[in-house]
């Protein structure tokens, strides 16, 4: 099949890499330089400025779209609307209601539309989801997960401290993807509480979020996401009635991705414990595309979809209304 690339920044890079056997026929960033770097890569790839350009290309079957957040719904709608399926970067808009326009013109379309839940597909991951598959946890009571970073000089000065450009902080950006992986996990959440502020970066949006949901079974999510962590961390513990999963790491800055099984004794007392240890490089952007041109090939529904996604927004913005209170 054949791509289409529409913003060639860092995530439009790491997606350029994990395409497999199909063929990248355009690049597009509104910084041409970018898009003429990318698209040299590859041969016989075309690099655009503005989008419009290649959106209804016979040519371009799937459309990768990695922009910043206040243009992601706007292009995924014209893309779905011309027919294309489309793999979206997370959030997939800066507010909710963005995402109901998509979701109404992909049903119209037939497109299908991933949304980029790529940690859902990391080595730990998978493991933990095979684990549980396995019954191994037994019922599971709640989860706690910590995901930060500490910025960097000129942070607050980026697009993703302008509300208008972002639609958040922290909590939009690293934080979703807590949540996403939160409901992947216990399932959808009726009660939402948390609290979301600026402590340390002269900028209008939150560094750090802080949240408690449930279940309408009351299995609780504890999850903090900061970009005042200082040293680059990741922490993902899953608590069931007959054991626990600790994930630690997602490589690079993050540390070694690592796993831990601590399998509950009947007799209770110390666990035997299982661990799994991931040195090699990350592997989930591959993983993820490779399922959505499984999705496209069954034309099944994305796991990772436009509902998760709205979810996830819907929630952000329940702490961001209560933060203002």
């Amino acid at each position: 099949m054949n791509i289409a690339i529409i913003g060639c920044g860092l995530i439009g890079q790491k997606r350029a890499k994990t395409l497999g056997s199909c063929r990248l026929v355009a690049c597009v960033d509104s910084v041409y330089e970018k898009a003429t770097q990318l698209a040299a890569q590859f041969e016989g790839c075309r690099a655009f400025a503005d989008w419009r350009e290649v959106i209804n290309r016979p040519d371009v079957d799937i459309v990768i779209i990695s922009t910043i957040h206040a243009s992601l719904a706007e292009i995924g709608i014209a893309a779905v609307k011309a027919g294309k399926h489309i793999l979206i970067e997370k959030p997939a808009g800066r507010h909710s209601s963005e995402l109901e326009p998509l979701i109404h013109a992909a049903k119209q379309s037939g497109s299908l539309v991933r949304v980029g839940f790529n940690h859902r597909y990391h080595r730990a991951f998978r493991k933990a989801l095979e684990l549980m598959k396995e019954n191994a946890l037994g019922e599971l009571m709640f989860l706690r997960a910590r995901y930060g970073h500490g910025g960097r000089i000129g942070y607050d000065k980026e697009w993703r401290a302008q509300p208008k450009l972002s639609g958040g902080g922290e909590l939009i950006d690293q934080g979703v993807h807590l949540i996403d992986l939160a409901r992947y996990f216990l399932g959808d959440f009726n009660d939402i509480q948390g609290h979301a502020a600026t402590y340390f970066w002269n900028m209008p949006v939150d560094d750090n979020g802080f949240l408690i949901l449930k279940t309408p079974q009351k299995q609780t999510a504890f999850l903090h996401a900061s970009c005042t962590e200082w040293k680059n961390t990741f922490s993902f513990e899953i608590y069931g009635k007959k054991g626990k999963i600790d994930i630690n790491g997602l490589g690079g800055s993050y540390g070694v991705e690592r796993i831990t099984f601590y399998q509950m004794s009947p007799a209770m007392g110390p666990p035997e414990t299982f661990s799994w240890e991931y040195p090699m490089a990350d592997d989930s952007w591959e993983v993820e595309f490779n399922e959505f041109l499984e999705d496209i090939k069954q034309n099944r529904q994305p796991a990772a979809n436009l509902q998760d996604a709205h979810a996830a927004l819907t929630i952000v913005e329940e702490i961001y209304r209560m933060s203002k209170q």
